[in-house]
């Protein structure tokens, strides 16, 4: 197709490089620097994409992220899939393939699109929550089909072919947005030998400079971003990244930036050298100062029609003709409420397109551009706006009339202007989404019908991010703003040269949001205030009708400022509209939260190399290479591979089988366990026993230096939520133990409240998880196998059970433990992970006379179960008191003060007699091994469906008993021992079982005997 709207020269695209692409299917051309929006535009392209709601055409409107419509999916091969991409700010490339994300079966002809003429009127805000409410069971079939019909993209079904990257940076001063204020900070904060970081979402840094009909040293002021970009890349200190979004601004100055590296290459990163290039990076900074030079976001007008293709903001559309070199029309009609809008009338009369009229809002304008387009000759109507556009696939006409802004009526007669282009602009509004993105609350100036940034600690608001709109007043604002973070910083401050631009005169601009019609609004065609939701200024005024004052209920009624758009357009018109029906000012009403993403990011940015083995990390213990070489079958615990079971080599040994033979060992002979995986925690601090008192459910004041203590620990609401053991290591040293998969989360449940409830208590934790390999040996002949390698006193007088002891084993600094999980003798020798090899070589060499066996994770937890000892998150759920678990010896209720979980142990609901309590259970049939998972019933013959009392939580077969056994969770079951249950299998039978006590195998060894 011909690029019927690109001018034969100007803008800043390469015309010696021609690209094709392909939209819709329709092959295009465009040139190397144009946006995918601006090679559509050249195209001739009106209807980029269907709207939301009601299915309307929609064109192009803006020319950066403030786009509402141009909402693109690219590529062609199912893995290259990218969804809702901004067409304003994709680069073209060679070969880019994008659809729009709405409309069938094509986007001009789309069957919702008749639908939504037709229904339009019965789509109120609020319809889909009145409206398929009922059958409730419907609502996920509803819901497919809303999905469906909102125009939004789709996600990739394959894997993405492209990598990304995460950085962690620092710098003194970061600098976001590098138009005219953004190049001035950074010229100054640069000059003082500050480390700085500027970023700019556009293609090229230079903002509103590259398309600016103003002069800077009485030369076109792209030159003087030329010249100082120029210097900025000289200064070692100064790192700029372009086609970088801030898209979110944290706590102390904590700055997320997306770096698009690569997406103006092509839709897969290219190879240099043969190397995958990322394709985005996550810039993850801290700054002591943040400069925001975000600039301002052109206000459109809200009048009726506003959404049909043709209608631009005023500034795009010298973007379009001055940056691009294209004009999206050939009549234009400019309504305006201040004097920079008048350059749009100017710069598309300079291409030699027709201005049909410029219509503005204020009785009296007189500024320097007003006076310009009289002296071109071009038409002026003032005291007057568009209040109505019409056409369908295209702008056709603009129905234009004298107003009354602050009555709100339409005062004069209707003139009919023919037309293909209607740009607007109402104003313009700070970029605050970043800095409210802090909790800091916008601050309205009633000088510039606008609000600024609020105050936040470290940030400087500097140019059109600050209500500041003169190109002189702006640069002069950044240079300070520049040279004041760096000062702040430690910096050198010189004198900077800034370049001197031209003071133009304008007129004072006006206040107008939405334009009256000489209809009601409610009658009127739809007036848009949200494009990209398909939000009207009647869904607002209905909204109030309905009782919704708070702006944040208005919002959430009628969505405006939802979705990738986040009111960047909308938002102040919106308030306005709301202003004006509720009888409120603007400031009164208010500004609605801002939330990061400022724009959509890819999950693969934030996630950046953190994927795969590097999301879910295998983590070894000191002993892997050991394992392997035994030839264990390994099992996921936690992020740690553990040895599930031993097969013996050669014997083509099943699990069952080799299990049986593990647990025979243990109970016969003696085995070996690696527990080095057991969450390891040292805490010290004078105050350390008193905060074990706290958070553990039982005593911990008197446990003396050599002994080690079982502990409870639950959450606030009473229930469990870790347990293990802890070692006094001296008065104010401890080592806690706690379950693989809880580690991380028990340090960081410590830490919490230490932080936040008891920073007064002076104690320390650290991770020593890593630090030290735990070998466990248990049976009833671990004694002596240990007394041949270490020089401990192991006697049952010397050595009791729940000490430990410092001493050498295999010639190695050791700490040996008398602890068991198995329910006979154990030892746990806790070595430096260097050495754990040796150790466990020296105890191999010396225990083959005594059968020494490994055994893995499936036959511990067997071991453990035939003892009744539980693990958590198996035999717990989240919803189980110590109490039911039968462990009332080991909750201290009568501890000077109340530990985590006490009173909710005094509720009447963790005191009920029907709770589901933690109980043995033993199958009639031997040879049963129940499903784990499996529903307790009491009678197999009620009826479907039948009341369930419990459920199976853990199920083996036991050697040791020679038949199956389980634990379980019974409502009341402490007092149902003896009583028969059934439990039901997943074939659909029954299996009886008679509840027990937890312990299954009589203790034998460890307690009593040895």
């Amino acid at each position: 197709m011909k690029q019927v709207n690109r001018l034969k020269a100007g803008g800043r695209v390469d015309r010696a490089r021609k690209l094709t692409f392909r939209f819709n299917g329709e092959e295009l051309e465009g040139y190397a620097g144009d946006t995918l929006a601006s090679a559509l535009l050249a195209n001739g392209i009106d209807i980029v994409n269907r709207s939301f709601k009601y299915s309307r055409p929609r064109g192009i409107v803006a020319a950066g992220a403030e786009e509402p419509n141009a909402i693109v999916q690219l590529g062609s091969k199912e893995a290259e899939q990218i969804p809702n991409i901004r067409a304003t700010q994709q680069a073209l490339y060679q070969g880019l393939e994008a659809r729009s994300t709405n409309g069938w079966p094509n986007v001009r002809h789309d069957a919702m699109g008749v639908a939504g003429k037709l229904l339009g009127r019965f789509m109120p805000p609020g319809f889909y929550y009145k409206t398929f409410k009922r059958p409730a069971s419907m609502w996920m079939t509803y819901e497919k089909y809303i999905r469906k019909g909102a125009g939004l993209g789709r996600s990739p079904q394959e894997a993405d072919p492209d990598i990304y990257d995460n950085f962690n940076q620092y710098c003194d001063v970061l600098i976001i947005g590098a138009g005219p204020a953004g190049l001035a900070a950074t010229l100054a904060a640069g000059q003082s030998g500050v480390r700085v970081i500027l970023a700019d979402e556009q293609e090229e840094m230079g903002g509103s400079l590259l398309d600016s009909r103003e002069t800077l040293n009485d030369a076109a002021a792209e030159l003087w971003v030329a010249e100082t970009l120029g210097q900025l890349k000289g200064m070692p200190n100064v790192q700029l990244l372009p086609r970088t979004t801030a898209n979110g601004y944290h706590d102390h100055n904590f700055v997320t930036l997306v770096e698009r590296r690569t997406d103006h290459l092509g839709i897969v990163a290219p190879r240099v050298n043969g190397h995958r290039q990322a394709r985005q990076r996550l810039h993850r900074v801290r700054a002591k100062r943040v400069v925001l030079a975000t600039g301002a976001l052109e206000r459109p007008l809200v009048y009726a029609g506003n959404d049909i293709p043709g209608n631009f903001l005023a500034g795009a559309v010298s973007t379009y003709i001055r940056r691009y070199g294209v004009v999206p029309g050939q009549k234009l009609v400019l309504s305006a409420t201040n004097d920079e809008a008048w350059r749009t009338a100017l710069d598309w009369f300079d291409s030699g397109r027709e201005v049909v009229a410029i219509v503005d809002a204020r009785p009296h304008p007189d500024g320097e551009l007003v006076k310009e387009a009289r002296q071109k000759g071009i038409r002026i109507i003032t005291g007057s706006a568009v209040i109505e556009a019409t056409g369908s696939a295209r702008v056709q006409s603009a129905l234009v009339a004298e107003i009354d802004a602050e009555r709100f009526r339409v005062t004069g007669p209707i003139t009919k202007l023919a037309c293909d282009t209607i740009a607007s602009s109402g104003g313009y509004s700070p970029a605050i989404h970043l800095s409210s993105h802090t909790g800091a609350r916008p601050v309205w100036r009633e000088d510039i019908f606008g609000f600024v940034p609020g105050s936040v600690k470290g940030m400087i608001a500097a140019g059109g991010a600050h209500g500041c709109y003169s190109l002189a007043d702006v640069i002069q604002e950044g240079g300070n703003a520049g040279l004041r973070a760096a000062e702040e910083t430690g910096g050198k401050i010189t004198a900077v040269k800034l370049p001197q631009a031209k003071q133009r005169r304008d007129g004072a601009a006006m206040a107008l949001y939405q334009v009256p019609h000489s209809k009601p609004t409610m009658r009127a065609p739809k007036q848009f205030v949200d494009l990209q939701n398909d939000v009207t200024a009647a869904s607002i005024e209905l909204a109030t009708r309905e009782g919704f004052e708070s702006i944040e209920h208005i919002k959430r009624y009628t969505v405006m400022g939802f979705g990738t758009d986040q009111g960047k357009l909308g938002n102040i018109n919106g308030m306005a509209i709301a202003a004006r029906v509720l009888g409120r000012s603007i400031p009164e009403v208010g500004t609605t939260v801002f939330r990061p993403n400022y724009t959509p990011v890819a999950f693969g940015a934030i996630t950046g190399r953190h994927c795969n083995d590097l999301f879910q990390p295998e983590r070894y213990t000191a002993l892997h290479q050991c394992h392997v070489e035994f030839g264990a079958e390994f099992e996921d615990v936690g992020q740690w591979k553990r040895p599930w079971y031993f097969p013996l080599a050669g014997k083509n040994e099943t699990m069952h089988e080799a299990v049986a033979r593990e647990c025979r060992a243990v109970r016969e002979g003696v085995g070996i366990l690696d527990a080095s995986t057991l969450g390891k925690i040292d805490i010290q601090g004078p105050d350390a026993r008193e905060f074990l008192e706290r958070v553990y459910t039982n005593k911990w004041m008197k446990l003396p230096p050599g002994r080690v203590r079982y502990g409870l620990m639950c959450r606030d609401d009473g229930m469990v939520f870790d347990d293990g053991t802890t070692s006094c290591l001296g008065d104010n040293h401890f080592l806690m133990t706690t379950s693989t998969g809880n580690a991380a989360t028990v340090l960081e449940w410590l830490e919490l409240w230490h932080q936040t409830e008891w920073p007064e208590l002076k104690v320390y934790f650290n991770s020593v998880t890593d630090h030290w390999a735990t070998l466990s040996i248990s049976g009833p002949l671990s004694r002596q196998l240990l007394a041949e390698v270490c020089d401990i006193d192991l006697a049952k007088e010397a050595f009791k059970f729940m000490d430990w002891r410092e001493g050498n084993v295999a010639g190695v600094p050791a700490r040996v433990f008398r602890i068991s999980f198995t329910g006979e003798l154990s030892w746990e020798i806790n070595v430096q992970a260097n050495y754990a090899r040796h150790v466990w070589e020296t105890l191999f060499s010396h225990g083959e006379k005594y059968g020494l066996t490994p055994y893995g994770t499936e036959t511990m937890h067997v071991l453990r179960a035939e003892k009744g000892f539980i693990i958590g998150g198996q035999d717990t759920d989240g919803s189980m008191t110590p109490m039911d678990l039968g462990m009332q010896w080991c909750v201290g209720n009568d501890k000077p003060f109340s530990w985590i979980g006490k009173r909710a142990h005094q509720r009447s609901d963790t005191q009920r007699e029907d709770r589901k309590q933690l109980v043995g259970l033993l199958p009639e049939d031997p040879s049963v091994v129940l499903e784990e998972g499996a529903q307790v019933v009491f009678d197999p013959h009620q009826a479907i469906p039948m009341p369930m009392y419990g459920h199976v939580t853990s199920s083996y077969y036991s050697p040791t008993l020679n038949g199956g056994f389980a634990l379980a969770v019974v409502t009341g079951g402490h007092q149902r021992k003896g009583q028969k249950v059934w439990l039901a299998s997943s074939d659909g039978k029954f299996n009886a079982a008679t509840i027990v006590d937890t312990i299954f195998v009589d203790p034998k060894g460890e307690r009593q005997n040895a």
